[in-house]
């Protein structure tokens, strides 16, 4: 494959064309693929925000032309609102719309990995975190998915146990299993090594009477 510098009208409509019902690296695979190139994911994120083209999710398509348009509503939304299933890039991680409260509105967006992993298996257990098993955090795969609990996750993040290999990144979870129940072994074998023993008084202890012969 060769490298790239600059992009073709062929190439960006190419992209437009195909990210409206994908996610990045899926079209980014296509694009490679299709173009002959070996550009990054960096590198695809970075052409499509110059260019201004999104994922489509929710967008009108060129022509359209809305019901509303030329009337007024009070309820009429903000020129920057999305609709539930859009999706956003924030802090590196995709995340995407999942509710449209009008109050606690920040609880309308949940990391995409998250929400991928909640419709399969439920809320996430307190004290627990989804993570990517390669490393990827554009690997949406749900057998790439991997809850730990902090205490599992601050081992692993310690001992560089997750790697870009996701059953490499699971011999790492147990390996951190392990460790957090010799610890536990220790902490109480500890305790009980140092606990004071009970004293209980005996028959000649002052206050007692005893028995005359």
């Amino acid at each position: 494959m060769r490298m790239h510098r600059w992009y073709t009208p062929e190439e960006i409509q190419f992209v437009k064309k195909n990210i409206r019902e994908r996610t990045y690296i899926e079209t980014l695979k296509m694009f490679n693929k299709r173009f002959g190139l070996r550009i990054s994911l960096k590198q695809l994120e970075s052409m499509t925000y110059k260019h201004k083209i999104y994922n489509g999710v929710g967008k009108y398509r060129p022509g359209h032309i809305p019901a509303t348009k030329g009337k007024t509503h009070p309820s009429r939304k903000n020129w920057n609102y999305r609709p539930v299933g859009s999706e956003r890039l924030q802090q590196g991680y995709v995340f995407v719309k999942v509710a449209d409260r009008k109050y606690g509105s920040y609880k309308n967006w949940k990391a995409k990995h998250v929400a991928i992993w909640m419709k399969e298996n439920g809320k996430v257990p307190k004290g627990h975190v989804v993570i990517f098993a390669d490393g990827n955090n554009r690997n949406f795969e749900l057998d790439n998915l991997m809850l730990v609990s902090r205490a599992e996750l601050n081992i692993m993040n310690r001992l560089g146990l997750i790697t870009n290999h996701k059953e490499l990144t699971a011999t790492g979870k147990t390996i951190a299993d392990v460790k957090l129940a010799v610890g536990k072994r220790k902490r109480k074998k500890k305790g009980v090594k140092n606990a004071k023993p009970k004293i209980t008084p005996c028959d000649n202890s002052p206050g007692k009477k005893t028995a005359r012969p």
